[in-house]
């Protein structure tokens, strides 16, 4: 009888037409347990399962099962309810709590949907009413462990965002962005609306997912719209949907990203550009909770955060005219800055071995290194494109230039040019001895990693405590 994990006792030529077309799962390496008192019925399912490729036992007895499902792992178990005269849900409460992860299909007695009630109630992950086909069988166990794999997948990739957006993953060796990331872990746990200020390519997108990803709602969706990428005859559509028939070419209902976002994040990038009627109904949406589609005659409420950020100078826009005041006020209930990449000088080295690392492998290039004498010059150039322009140039060099480090005749003439060079080095005049050129060098440095000694002595290439005794003999505390 099935009662036992050789599945070779039954032919396993036995095959039905499947009528599934698309599986993304290997059925070899999936187990699966059937526990079903009826013999007959157990062997069916074992033959249909197991011609189909899965690695099937069939047990008769809950006690049977239970020693397996806490011996074994399985994929999946099918279970008849009634087994042992329990009821559904202390039936599956005791299959739960040996084997909390497996899930289960609950075969119902025909004409007993109050058993599936409470078998769905108890767990189950689906049911299939007895006397079961097999190709219903087949069919509905492939869509439970499709359903589980892209879960998985959908928790993997979770975490995988929230891994990459975590406070301690950003670059923070200076003291400007350390404030930065301060402020990040006071207001992520909030739901109040952020305002995210600083220059084109500082990274306020990256911000903004920092505070998503480590807020409340991270396992909700985060949308990205730029304010200036939409005509202003679109972005309303867009951000609030809109019914059929609203305008010319609306042939159906769209939701809007607003709609989409629900329970989550929406990112308005460049929020100084939208149109003044838009501004209107943005507002609306902030202090009522709700929005209306365009073509639409009701309102919808909506849970979701705002955040959003401008390189310009909105105060300037509102005395223009070109911004509301009262918009103006309601976004910035909380504000945050971004550093400009020439106020984070401390970062900078780490950044340009971030940026490596990630360039390198998603181009598929080897590994590249950058020379000291390469690093300097990018630490002194002002970087008028902010980080921005840092992670470009990075990405261009490995593609254009070849070797295993970047040295400084490949960078730029703007940056290796001589005025970058000349100003990058320390001062060094006719008559200055050797000790006065190594305390302007050794200051100069100190200077550009804003005291951090452990980096000037690496920029340096000495040894920390070599550093240390020469900060004290010529005076530098």
């Amino acid at each position: 009888m099935p009662d036992s994990a050789n599945i070779a006792r039954f032919p396993l030529r036995f095959s039905f037409r499947r009528r599934y077309t698309y599986s993304p799962m290997n059925p070899e390496t999936l187990r699966i347990l059937v526990l079903d008192p009826d013999e007959s019925s157990a062997s069916l399912a074992l033959r249909s399962l197991g011609g189909d490729g899965f690695r099937v036992t069939a047990v008769l007895t809950m006690k049977r099962a239970l020693s397996l499902m806490s011996r074994q792992e399985y994929d999946l178990a099918v279970v008849a309810l009634g087994v042992a005269g329990l009821g559904p849900r202390t039936l599956l409460a005791r299959l739960h709590q040996v084997a909390p992860g497996v899930p289960i299909l609950a075969l119902v007695p025909e004409g007993r949907m109050d058993h599936a009630v409470r078998a769905l109630k108890g767990g189950a992950e689906d049911y299939l009413t007895r006397p079961v086909d097999p190709y219903d069988l087949n069919s509905r166990i492939r869509r439970i462990l499709e359903r589980r794999d892209l879960n998985d997948r959908l928790a993997h990739l979770q975490s995988a965002l929230s891994q990459r957006y975590s406070l301690s993953s950003i670059v923070q060796n200076s003291p400007a962005m350390k404030g930065v990331i301060q402020r990040i872990a006071q207001v992520a746990s909030t739901n109040s609306t952020v305002l995210i200020l600083g220059e084109s390519g500082v990274g306020k997108e990256l911000v903004a997912k920092a505070i998503h990803f480590n807020s409340p709602r991270r396992h909700r969706p985060f949308l990205a719209i730029n304010c200036s990428a939409i005509p202003s005859d679109l972005i309303e559509s867009e951000l609030f949907g809109h019914e059929r028939g609203a305008f010319t070419g609306a042939v159906e209902r769209a939701h809007g990203k607003f709609e989409m976002a629900e329970g989550g994040t929406i990112f308005l990038d460049e929020i100084g550009e939208m149109a003044l009627q838009t501004q209107v109904k943005l507002l609306r949406v902030l202090e009522e909770r709700e929005l209306m589609r365009v073509g639409g005659t009701r309102n919808i409420r909506i849970d979701v955060r705002v955040l959003a950020a401008t390189n310009a100078p909105l105060q300037q826009r509102i005395r223009q005219g070109q911004f509301r005041e009262d918009l103006y006020f309601r976004l910035q209930v909380i504000t945050l800055q971004v550093p400009p990449l020439r106020a984070r000088a401390a970062d900078l080295s780490d950044l340009v071995r971030v940026f490596l690392d990630s360039l390198c492998r998603s181009l598929g290039v080897p590994h590249r290194e950058i020379s000291p004498e390469a690093l300097f010059l990018l630490q002194n150039y002002p970087w008028p494109g902010n980080v921005r322009e840092l992670k470009n140039l990075l990405e261009s060099l490995l593609v254009t230039r070849p070797g295993l480090r970047i040295e400084p005749t490949d960078l730029p003439p703007a940056i290796r040019g001589e005025r970058a060079l000349e100003e990058s080095l320390p001062r060094v005049e006719a008559g200055m001895t050797m000790r006065e050129v190594e305390r302007e060098l050794i200051q100069k440095t100190l200077i550009r990693t804003e005291g951090n000694r452990t980096r000037a002595a690496r920029m340096l290439a000495i040894g920390v405590r070599t550093l240390q005794r020469k900060i004290r003999e010529y005076g530098l505390h």
